[in-house]
């Protein structure tokens, strides 16, 4: 089975809120949300990765130095395996907005479980609810 690598942030604002992302019409798993980021290219680290996927998707842009390790996911789907670190952020410049028309939304820890997500990142939410 296939082994795919996807970088991911909680961003947290001054509030402890966590920024999610809805995935737009036309991708697979459309209108669930997830943590921002994106697909580890060849010859990138995570952090490289989440860095250019940030600017790219949400318009913001932030620092290795920034991006804490907190946990990760590993879950098989039908065609592939997902490992995905999931990184804390709390400092970034420009304010985040939807530059692939999918809608965003900052969420308080504790309200997470009400927003429907992918199954990789369901485990993820009694971590950073936890952390918060």
């Amino acid at each position: 089975m296939k082994v795919v690598l996807v970088s991911a942030v909680a961003l947290i604002d001054r509030d402890g809120r966590v920024l999610l992302a809805q995935r737009p019409e036309g991708k697979s798993m459309a209108g669930l949300w997830e943590f921002p980021g994106g697909k580890v290219e060849t010859g990138e680290t995570p952090e490289h990765a989440l860095i250019r996927e940030l600017h790219e998707e949400i318009g913001i842009d932030t620092w290795e130095s920034c991006l804490a390790p907190l946990t990760f996911a590993s879950h098989s789907y039908d065609d592939f395996h997902l490992l995905m670190p999931l990184f804390a952020c709390r400092k970034w410049q420009g304010i985040p907005h939807s530059k692939e028309d999918q809608a965003l939304k900052w969420v308080a820890a504790k309200d997470l479980r009400h927003y429907p997500m992918p199954p990789a990142d369901i485990p993820l939410i009694p971590i950073l609810r936890d952390w918060l």
